[in-house]
């Protein structure tokens, strides 16, 4: 952008908030990108920073730049945001990864984020790892083969998920107006979107007179073939009427697809929570999930994961976590929608919106089923005089009004709502 556009833009953005009420600008100018940058002060502690700074990153990330006073140690980075990913652009598509290499606390899971226009193809293939995705935006096609040579083929939605268990040939493809965009996550942290198994790619370093003997066919039935891998490619948008598959193939009798987000939630004053684990969706051993919104200013409760780490992916909203990680050590992260985050497996954590719209993100763990433990249910199933003591609350009206409260609690409530409970 030339110096003569970029300054139009900066007048045209006067203009505009010139134009705002009073009430308006106040509330634009305390959104996180029209506040100034935070600085690490607290008290008479502190200074504020006077070298090179990058102000828009650190007004994303308040918390990181002004901890709170509770943090301590030197817990590794638990953030990465797709924003830094590298974008693999292609003929129909692109995609970006998270894995073990951008954010090396991603040991248990990887994560692709993928788009696809309308009727382009990602071409048939096979992982090494599990595959579990989650529609974000749009519709499309997903196809897979079971080890009993049956075929699954179902069209997905937003809020739809699939499973293909490892090894197993599936392919994906954008119907529907706009294509789709979705989220794929492997149960290795290792996983690359670079070394997949490609059809075009096996076809291409084969000898051909080898094809042709495996096909029955004459060579130069195959002088076509690409030479190189074809990734993703536009193809012919199928018509979504009729089934795409041969009528004498067989049917897989697995359910390889799950309407996740048609599934009742678990409606809590604070928000919502969708589980998904191999109880409702059995295909899916490895790889289980929550769908999880949280009002505004409202808390996914203190809790931890004793099976598995958490790998949280932000859709919408901003959101606020600590980590707590024993022997006194614990870090705060700030969250927005593209970001991911990490909690190791059993460190205790909770979820805060700091925003003012919904939050709703995923939180995914390498594991056949979900387990939570959440403070208040532990608490509530302990000795009370135990927990009073262990609070320094024994023998006081404090004590007694926590009680009461504890004792009027469901023992888990995983979303609570901004007021609490008086």
């Amino acid at each position: 952008m030339n110096v003569i556009v970029r300054l139009r833009h900066r007048i045209c953005a006067r203009i505009n908030f010139k134009r705002l009420n009073k009430i308006e600008q106040h509330k634009l100018s305390q959104t996180p990108m029209h506040s100034p940058p935070p600085e690490p002060r607290r008290g008479d502690r502190g200074s504020n920073i006077i070298g090179p700074r990058n102000p828009e990153r650190e007004k994303q990330a308040p918390d990181l730049i002004h901890p709170p006073s509770t943090d301590h140690g030197t817990l590794p980075s638990l953030k990465w945001s797709f924003a830094d990913s590298h974008m693999r652009i292609e003929d129909g598509g692109w995609a970006r990864q998270t894995t073990v290499r951008e954010l090396p606390a991603s040991k248990e899971l990887a994560g692709v984020n993928m788009r696809l226009d309308e009727g382009a193809i990602r071409e048939l293939h096979w992982h090494r790892e599990a595959e579990w995705a989650y529609m974000l935006e749009g519709s499309c096609r997903f196809t897979v083969l079971d080890v009993e040579g049956g075929a699954y083929e179902a069209d997905l939605a937003k809020g739809d998920i699939w499973y293909a268990p490892k090894g197993r040939p599936h392919s994906i493809q954008g119907v529907g107006k706009g294509g789709c965009e979705f989220m794929l996550i492997f149960d290795d942290g290792n996983f690359s979107e670079d070394e997949t198994f490609l059809l075009s790619d096996w076809l291409a370093h084969t000898p051909k007179e080898v094809i042709a003997k495996n096909f029955g066919l004459d060579p130069s039935v195959f002088d076509k073939l690409s030479q190189k891998e074809k990734y993703m490619f536009r193809g012919v948008t199928p018509d979504t009427s009729s089934p795409g598959l041969p009528s004498d193939v067989p049917k897989s009798k697995h359910h390889f697809t799950h309407n996740f987000l048609a599934q009742p939630p678990l409606r809590t004053p604070g928000g919502t929570v969708r589980i998904v684990d191999t109880s409702n969706f059995p295909v899916s051993t490895t790889i289980t999930a929550a769908h999880v919104t949280i009002e505004p200013l409202g808390l996914r409760e203190l809790h931890w994961h004793p099976n598995a780490d958490e790998w949280s992916f932000f859709i919408r909203g901003r959101a606020r976590v600590t980590v707590f990680a024993g022997s006194g050590n614990a870090r705060t992260f700030d969250y927005q929608s593209g970001d991911v985050g990490i909690v190791p497996r059993s460190l205790g954590h909770y979820v805060e919106n700091i925003g003012d719209e919904e939050v709703e993100m995923l939180e995914v763990f390498r594991a056949p089923k979900f387990e939570d433990f959440s403070l208040e249910q532990w608490l509530k199933g302990s000795p009370g005089q135990m927990v009073l003591e262990n609070l320094n609350l024994q023998d006081s009206e404090e004590g007694r009004k926590f009680m009461k409260a504890l004792r009027k609690s469901q023992g888990k409530e995983p979303v609570k709502p901004a007021k609490a409970k008086l």
